[in-house]
């Protein structure tokens, strides 16, 4: 499996008493990876250093064979509140990545067909015109979603995005994360506290423990390895 996120010895600091690292991870390309641990261990910042969101302290981040200096376009990062525009409609918001690539000026018609892709994707077609006060938290989540998807990155972050949402609406987000990215062959790495979101969703797990912020575990995930993942949690 050709590899599409490198950690080589990434670090981290927060403060002179906490630090996250050194740490060093292969994901490969199309593999989705949860990241579970307690608060406080580095797994947000994690992602923000993936993204280019933070800078290291040390160390390597590299995504899809290129040096990670700031934010890009090949990743993207889909937080736990979908923080959509209010006074924008379903289509424009999912249209909003589309708009900082460049994409909707060069070539609106393309534009156009790959938000109401997404839209059908996430299940909201015939929403298109609805605003966010106008849906559900679940329905909300759908649209963060297709927007973080519209620019085709080739790695989701997902942090915490199930966890404001009730139980059926958290099993029909995830189930739909999962199908979503396997169509496209997303690279994903999930930040949850929860093991049936990284069952579900996921195909290997990271258990995080601290300090310093430190991968514990790796290991494979399905079903049949809830019981095993949660041994680990506890033990971390």
């Amino acid at each position: 499996m050709q590899a599409e996120i490198q950690l080589q010895r990434l670090s981290y600091a927060f403060s002179e008493k906490h630090s996250l690292g050194p740490i060093d991870l292969v994901v490969g390309r199309g593999e989705r990876v949860a990241v579970l641990g307690a608060s406080g261990v580095g797994k947000s910042t994690l992602l923000a250093l993936i993204a280019g969101l933070k800078s290291p302290r040390s160390g390597r981040i590299i995504v899809g064979g290129q040096d990670v200096v700031g934010p890009t376009p090949r990743v993207t990062v889909m937080l736990q509140r979908p923080a959509l525009l209010p006074w924008a409609t379903v289509s424009e918001n999912v249209g909003l990545g589309l708009r900082f690539s460049g994409l909707a000026r060069r070539d609106p018609a393309a534009a156009g067909r790959r938000v109401r892709e997404l839209v059908d994707a996430v299940g909201l077609a015939g929403r298109e015109g609805a605003l966010p006060s106008e849906l559900s938290g679940g329905q909300q989540q759908r649209v963060a979603l297709a927007r973080a998807l519209a620019p085709e990155p080739e790695v989701l972050l997902l942090d915490e995005p199930f966890s404001a949402l009730d139980i059926a609406t958290r099993e029909a987000l995830r189930t739909d994360v999962r199908r979503i990215v396997r169509a496209r062959n997303t690279t994903l790495v999930l930040v949850t506290h929860d093991v049936f979101d990284a069952a579900v969703t996921c195909d290997r797990a990271l258990v995080f423990a601290g300090n310093p912020g430190r991968i514990d575990a790796d290991m494979s995930v399905g079903e049949e390895g809830i019981e095993y993942l949660t041994e680990a949690l506890r033990a971390a």
